[in-house]
């Protein structure tokens, strides 16, 4: 099931920020993050806050309907126009994330982009991005969400592998995510990405390359490779413990990460964040770079995340009492927190490292610097940006960027 909300001071139930959280916001730009938390089919590693029919039957009744939920959804983005106030900026970024967002019909992914616009305006140049189950889309419904201002589409493809699929319990087929691309590109849009995942129990390297070259031939501009994180109380999680299938230890997940590299990088793929690599710059992902750069964004939705001015907060997790606490005029906040100082420079140090760009060492502290002399002796960080002020990960920097984070952050 999903992981649980942090703790948190209570959010007001007009859902207002202090003040200073609108301080300076002309100079940060602004998303908005939509999820969309239905599923068809719970995958074996999955701990996102989504839900299928089964698990919401008899627990929220109408209000937690897939039917309704943009409705539900609309009144947030509503909610969030009048507690910015008059902020004049348009939106930069919108990613509708989940879930499976394409299980809602396309006409309400292009309804919550409309109220969006309606409410904030969107930049001339905004990125608008959907996920997409491979198996919930065609070409007619890629056509309406081009039609109604998406450009950028990312399909969940994990493996080419049908034994892999099968462990992640991902129920579409192999090579269905290759057309998927094929039909996004007829319908229009400008920038597609494939999700991959390494380390999967079973998964051999062949098996790693078949993938990605697989995600190379169908033509994406963007790919993002992640690890596979067992989490507790997933129903993989149950399975290694129970010895039905074998743990993945480090050493597969860097050598995976090295034969990503490698085979992205020979296709014209660089690399701008730790998982993503992209063809270009304008293949990059602009909303998560939001997120890395600590730039504003709303995330709208259950058990959904937002962070303006130093101000972070969260939504209740389930549709029901999502839908409920709008439908009463309430903000849907459960809880949130204000930054200190402190904990906006390790963030940023945390966040900033993981990017081709890296994190200026005039973030760090007198340990961090002399912990990043070190990384730089042990050929963690790059020599060339470092003489210029910047603390930048090597290849094996990358391999072992968690570690070389804690010891900056000191």
């Amino acid at each position: 099931m999903p992981s649980a909300l942090p703790d948190g001071e209570p959010v007001p139930d007009d859902g207002s920020l202090p003040a200073s959280a609108l301080t300076g916001s002309a100079d940060r730009p602004l998303g908005f993050y939509l999820h969309v938390p239905y599923c068809a089919t719970r995958c074996g590693y999955c701990d996102f806050n989504t839900y299928t029919a089964t698990e919401l039957r008899g627990s929220g009744g109408v209000l937690a309907s897939r039917d309704n939920y943009a409705d539900s959804l609309i009144d947030e983005i509503r909610l969030a126009r009048k507690v910015l106030g008059d902020d004049p900026r348009p939106v930069r970024t919108v990613f509708v994330g989940g879930g499976t967002p394409t299980l809602l019909a396309a006409g309400d992914l292009v309804r919550m982009l409309g109220a969006i616009r309606d409410e904030f305006g969107l930049a001339a140049d905004a990125e608008v991005t959907t996920e997409a189950n491979p198996e919930s889309v065609d070409p007619a419904y890629l056509a309406v969400l081009r039609e109604g201002g998406f450009n950028r589409v990312s399909f969940g493809m994990q493996s080419a592998k049908q034994h892999v699929l099968k462990v992640l319990d991902r129920t579409h087929t192999p090579g269905r995510p290759e057309a998927c691309v094929a039909e996004a590109r007829a319908a229009g849009f400008s920038h597609v990405n494939l999700d991959l995942i390494y380390g999967t129990p079973g998964e051999s390297d062949d098996d790693w390359r078949a993938s990605l070259q697989a995600a190379i031939g169908a033509g994406p501009d963007h790919v993002s490779a992640y690890a596979l994180i067992v989490e507790e109380g997933t129903q993989l999680a149950r399975r290694i413990r129970r010895g039905e299938v074998p743990m993945t230890d480090d050493d597969v997940h860097a050598d995976r990460y090295l034969i990503a590299d490698s085979v992205l990088a020979e296709a014209g793929f660089d690399w701008y964040e730790v998982s993503n690599w992209a063809t270009s710059e304008a293949g990059r992902c602009l909303h998560n770079e939001l997120y890395w750069r600590g730039a504003d964004w709303w995330g709208a939705g259950p058990g959904a995340h937002s962070h303006v001015g130093g101000v972070r907060w969260w939504n209740v997790k389930h549709p029901g009492a999502y839908a409920a606490a709008l439908a009463s005029g309430k903000s849907p906040g459960a809880g949130r927190e204000l930054l200190s100082e402190e904990d906006r420079r390790v963030e940023r140090i945390l966040l900033e490292l993981r990017l081709r760009e890296g994190a200026p060492l005039s973030l760090l502290r007198e340990e961090g610097l002399a912990a990043s002399r070190r990384a730089l002796g042990e050929g963690l960080l790059e020599s060339g940006p470092y003489a210029e002020g910047r603390a930048v990960l090597t290849l094996r920097g990358r391999l072992l960027a968690d570690a070389v984070v804690r010891d900056l952050v000191d």
